[in-house]
């Protein structure tokens, strides 16, 4: 890992084919402390107002997200990425990539706890557990709450995104100090490649979005490996995408999960303010093997919470919200519901 060594320094949208586009798509990235801009915006309004840090992006035309910037704490390249910190005025210290958000300390439990505790909750008494993407540690966080489980494993290609989240981000990082974790900095693709057959109970993908090199983590090859790492009636979930911006994304996913895994394929969702649309989604199948009621929690975190007094409390995830997280709005029920099993009526 000497290549990321850490230097610090101060319209609906249905028909667009990413969420987010990185800004090396676009050709650069986005300054904090200049105003440049934005190409085909008529009066020439600012894509960056100094002291801000924004999210534009022609891919997602006439909207954009923006915080304030109190202080840039961090920035630095890595062979993958180009990787940066900033304390924000109302969100808290705030992970970017490539010009995307990642996370922010205020809202962060609302991915975290969700895309861990739907497929965890979902089925008895989880043992091996792999997490694919994840590097800040949240989801480990997460896993680690579940008394039953006794392998953590996680396969991150970035081994700055894991220092830098460890150094900045240490009540995410907790994660990584949980004796069950084993890490592995490397390609998730490959890594699943090399896993026995059968070996998990439950495999988690904390990807970012379907645009270079994760772009091969939301097709069917991808999927026909973690069906194979899966147990029989073991479980995936996935970062699945906005149900605002990219019904078409969404739709191909759900299409490549339905052939690839004879169990249950269902889709959920929840919100995260810092992302684009406010909503992020999961796909949730499973293989071949015991029934997976994915919308009825039979493994309840909240039961087990009383018993460990070292974690902070749940701030976003119950049962309640577990259940609810299936609920599609008519639009997306119309084109993605008759696919998932069981088909939604």
């Amino acid at each position: 890992m000497a290549e990321n060594n850490i230097n610090s320094s101060s319209n609906n949208g249905f028909d667009l084919p990413i969420k987010r586009v990185r800004p090396q798509e676009e050709g650069e990235g986005y300054p904090l402390s200049c105003v440049d801009a934005m190409d085909g915006v008529d009066g020439g309004y600012p894509s960056v107002i100094p002291g801000w840090f924004a999210e534009i992006s022609p891919m997602w035309p006439g909207e954009a997200h923006s915080l304030k910037v109190e202080k840039v704490l961090f920035q630095g390249k890595s062979k993958y990425q180009n990787v940066m910190v900033f304390q924000s005025l109302t969100y808290g210290k705030v992970l970017v990539l490539d010009g995307v958000i990642q996370l922010t300390e205020r809202d962060e439990c609302a991915y975290q706890e969700m895309i861990t505790h739907i497929p965890l909750c979902s089925v008895p008494n989880p043992k091996k557990v792999l997490v694919i993407g994840g590097g800040d540690g949240g989801v480990l966080r997460e896993v680690s709450r579940h008394m039953s489980v006794e392998q953590i494993d996680i396969c991150e290609i970035d081994g700055m995104v894991i220092d830098v989240s460890k150094q900045y981000f240490p009540e995410i990082a907790v994660g990584f100090d949980d004796p069950r974790v084993r890490v592995n900095v490397g390609d998730g693709v490959a890594f699943l490649r090399e896993s026995p057959e059968g070996l998990y109970d439950v495999v988690i993908v904390d990807s970012s979005d379907p645009v270079g090199p994760a772009e091969e983590l939301f097709k069917k090859p991808f999927f026909e490996l973690v069906a194979r790492a899966l147990r029989p009636g073991g479980v995936v979930c996935t970062q699945a995408e906005s149900i605002w911006l990219h019904m078409p994304i969404i739709e191909d996913i759900v299409s490549a999960c339905r052939q690839t895994f004879k169990g249950s394929v269902n889709y959920a969702w929840t919100t995260v303010p810092t992302y684009p649309s406010g909503v992020i989604g999961f796909m949730l199948c499973s293989t071949e093997g015991p029934a997976v009621d994915f919308q009825h929690p039979i493994n309840p975190i909240e039961k087990q919470e009383s018993n460990v007094e070292s974690k902070r409390p749940l701030k976003f995830y119950n049962s309640e919200m577990h259940t609810a997280s299936f609920c599609l709005p008519a639009f997306a029920r119309r084109a993605i519901g008759s696919n998932v099993q069981p088909p939604l009526s």
